[in-house]
């Protein structure tokens, strides 16, 4: 949605959609920088700014961008409204500028479909119990889009976004990687918790427990494009629904669906903590009451003096917050030093097919040996392993995985 251009080609494949015998609701986000532009403005009228206040200006650019589509549509011939967050209403909690969803009362707007009219809402806000404009936190136009799907019971949710679907890898990275087909939910959340920007995780986790179809596409498509009915892009869903496509194809699961990597990490190392019971609550209680999210975590082998080396690892832009906060417990935790590193990349291989499949770390660490990569930590989950490994070294260690897992592009797609 960066301007009208883009807003009237938006308009048009919304419109061929209802064409095609669709009852269509959209949800929109702002034009392009526009939330930025209003947070920056929040942030000139007062630094210490009432989220509550805040949440008022933030909304405002995507309910400029519903308006714009309305018009749009109507311009085209076609019957659209737009549905602010407290009209439906969405209901959200109290929490301004981090809101949560928590019903949609969806009747009036349904009744509105049936009768040919298009829905637009703007997507990101809501109105809480106290009957004041909320919003979700960046990336909530995703979420918002999935609520409403499985408010009015959608066949599938489509996010169209500036990628045409979900890879194996960043196609920035590897030239051979491959659009997949189709991904579940499980190994989606994976893929964007470890690195991958095409979907909010939030969005994901909601899509998998309101059990919406969700397909990614391209909003830079040509007007003459095929619809979205054709599935160019990737559809995420669940694990029974993928193993029945596969078995209709006659095809095997794959064992790996993708590799991520994300240089937002810093890893931080605390020497001679105490090998006592409790010792590791005293590290990260401070660090969870601030919020701050902990990922790999590893414990040495206890010293002679009944002391051991803790290993963490934080996102990269709450390490200062992290080192001050660890700096300031440091008589309840009894370490001697911290030491820091903001040079490192968390490298993720991802796929529900590690659950039958063995070997898939070993695969893994060897690949890495082989072309002189160092491991720093590691961490894994019933379908992905993850490692640390040095920044310099992401691409690199990246293209290797991609190849050693067999993942590189053939003719067809995954």
């Amino acid at each position: 949605m960066a301007g009208t251009e883009r807003i009237r080609r938006v308009a048009n494949i919304v419109r061929r959609q209802q064409a095609a015998g669709h009852e269509v609701a959209v949800v929109v986000s702002a034009m392009a920088g526009e939330t930025d532009r209003l947070v920056g403005f929040c942030r000139e009228a007062n630094p210490l700014y009432d989220p509550a206040e805040y949440d008022v200006v933030v909304s405002s650019g995507e309910q400029v961008t519903a308006g714009l589509l309305a018009l749009t549509l109507q311009g085209m011939g076609c019957k659209a409204r737009s549905w602010l967050g407290w009209q439906l209403p969405i209901q959200t909690d109290d929490a301004h500028a981090k809101a949560r969803i928590e019903e949609i009362d969806s009747d009036a707007v349904l009744a509105s479909m049936a009768k040919g009219e298009i829905a637009v809402f703007p997507g990101f806000q809501g109105i809480g119990h106290d009957g004041r404009v909320t919003t979700l936190g960046r990336g909530g136009s995703d979420t918002s889009a999935v609520a409403v799907a499985a408010a009015v019971k959608a066949d599938r949710c489509d996010i169209y976004t500036d990628v045409d679907g979900v890879y194996t890898t960043d196609p920035r990275i590897v030239a051979k990687a491959r659009k997949l087909t189709h991904v579940t939910y499980e190994e989606m959340l994976e893929l964007a918790s470890v690195g991958s920007k095409v979907l909010q995780t939030r969005s994901v986790s909601l899509a998998m427990k309101e059990n919406v179809r969700v397909q990614v596409l391209s909003s830079f498509v040509d007007e003459d494009a095929p619809l979205a009915d054709d599935l160019p892009g990737t559809m995420i869903v669940g694990d029974d629904e993928l193993a029945q496509i596969q078995e209709d194809l006659d095809m095997e699961r794959q064992m790996i669906t993708g590799i991520a990597a994300d240089k937002n990490e810093a890893k931080v190392i605390l020497t001679r903590v105490p090998d006592r019971p409790g010792a590791v609550a005293t590290i990260f209680t401070p660090l969870a009451d601030a919020s701050i999210n902990v990922d790999m975590i590893i414990q040495n082998v206890g010293r002679e003096k009944g002391e051991t080396d803790v290993t963490f690892t934080v996102p990269a832009a709450d390490l200062a917050r992290t080192q001050a906060l660890l700096e300031e417990h440091k008589g309840t935790i009894g370490f001697n030093r911290i030491i820091t590193d903001g040079k490192v990349a968390k490298i993720s291989v991802v796929g529900v097919g590690m659950r039958s499949h063995a070997g898939v770390a070993a695969a893994m660490f060897k690949a890495m040996a082989d072309r002189g990569i160092n491991i720093q930590a590691i961490s894994t989950s019933e379908i992905k392993v993850s490692v640390l490994i040095d920044e310099d070294e992401t691409e690199l260690a990246v293209r290797v995985l991609h190849s050693a897992y067999g993942l590189d592009s053939s003719d067809e797609a995954a």
